[in-house]
């Protein structure tokens, strides 16, 4: 592993072109039908992400952010349809509650789009961890907000209740051709890795059957630091495409398993402090291991905030909760392994490193849960 890079500057405010207005006039006709103008092209940006989006101000000076939900037209529809129901779920919220999201302004289902305020100043939880400041107290209310969205009392029936798709045990035993073919060099070496390893599939088909006997909950089923939104103080989660009745572990384990991978993105930086360290040098195998130590020795408290905020508003789970939140802390880590393949030629030294760490903790979720932060519980 090579322990410094060039300097480069902040894409923590990183703003990118949206498709051209003139290319989606449903864009602007929608919001005409919900009032607020067209976008005024000069203002308009997209956030990065895997739908079409555009978040400008309108002519009638309304700020607005509007998502065009994308992919397959059948899995379009469930997840076009889970964001209205949290929208319907929200509205009946008492006033004042933890668990707030951006306000919603309308949908168009014939054109899969949503329109919601746009919070313009808004930081993502990943920009803020990027620059080290999605601090503690962050962290115990993105915790208690969880919690919150746990606890929701949903009649039964309500929710979509599909097990969530990931991870796909076929994929750990075979690639289907169409999925084979359209994959990049570092996506076939990262299947490469984990096909073979019959020990991680079997603990993946172990985390698969007890969520499925877990008790069910809300969930957002889609939990990334980049969910969470900071405006003006408040702090909002968003991105409701996954939103169902699902194990609450899930969720939880996400959260952690973010600050676990951002252990290994700081290991670099971390050998790069140190006294006597020379530019450009590899580090060796008991470096990577120290500093790592010290890296989850340095954000643990993150995770710790959070659990405690989270059992401030949800404070019973059932018997396997805590172990089944270690393990999907691991699955996270192989999921950004996957996710991250998609982009690259190869695969670093990073991510392997992250793939084995979380192999490791999904192994043994027990031995886990004390290092992750997540003590004080039954």
């Amino acid at each position: 592993m090579i322990t410094d890079q060039a300097s480069k500057p902040s894409l923590t405010r990183a703003r990118f072109e949206p498709v051209q207005l003139d290319k989606v006039p449903e864009v602007g006709a929608f919001l005409e039908r919900l009032g607020l103008g067209g976008f005024d092209a000069d203002t308009v940006v997209a956030h990065v992400g895997r739908n079409d989006t555009w978040a400008g101000t309108t002519t009638s000076g309304a700020k607005a952010f509007v998502k065009r939900v994308g992919g397959e037209p059948q899995d379009v529809l469930r997840r076009f349809s889970r964001i209205t129901l949290f929208e319907e779920v929200a509205a009946r919220l008492a006033a004042g509650t933890e668990l707030r999201a951006p306000a919603f302004l309308g949908a168009d289902e014939e054109h899969r789009l949503v329109a919601f305020e746009h919070l313009e100043e808004a930081r993502s939880g990943s920009e803020l961890s990027a620059d080290d400041v999605f601090d503690d107290a962050l962290c115990r209310r993105a915790g208690r907000i969880l919690g919150t969205l746990h606890s929701l009392p949903v009649e039964p029936g309500v929710l979509d209740a599909s097990p969530h798709p990931l991870p796909a045990i076929e994929d750990f035993e075979a690639l289907t051709l169409p999925v084979f073919a359209s994959s990049c060099f570092a996506e076939i070496e990262s299947w490469s890795l984990l096909q073979r390893d019959a020990e991680l599939l079997g603990a993946l088909r172990r985390l698969r059957e007890r969520e499925l006997e877990a008790p069910k909950v809300p969930t957002h089923s889609d939990l990334r630091l980049d969910q969470y939104l900071v405006c003006d103080g408040e702090l909002y989660l968003t991105d409701w495409e996954e939103f169902r009745a699902g194990d609450a572990a899930r969720d939880v384990g996400g959260f952690v398993g973010e600050w676990l991978y951002r252990v290994i993105q700081g290991i670099p930086q971390s050998i790069g402090r140190e006294a006597g360290h020379v530019f450009g040098q590899d580090a060796s195998h008991e470096d990577i291991l120290r500093h790592g130590a010290l890296e989850i020795d340095r954000l643990r408290p993150r995770i710790s905030a959070f659990w405690q905020g989270y059992r401030e508003t949800r404070p019973a789970a059932d018997e396997d909760f805590v172990p089944r939140v270690a393990a999907f802390a691991g699955w996270h880590m192989l999921d950004r392994m996957l996710a991250g393949a998609r982009y690259v030629v190869r695969l670093t030294a990073g991510d392997r490193a992250a793939a084995g760490i979380g192999r490791t903790v999904l192994m043994a979720p027990h031995d886990f849960t004390s290092v992750l932060g997540l003590e004080g519980t039954s």
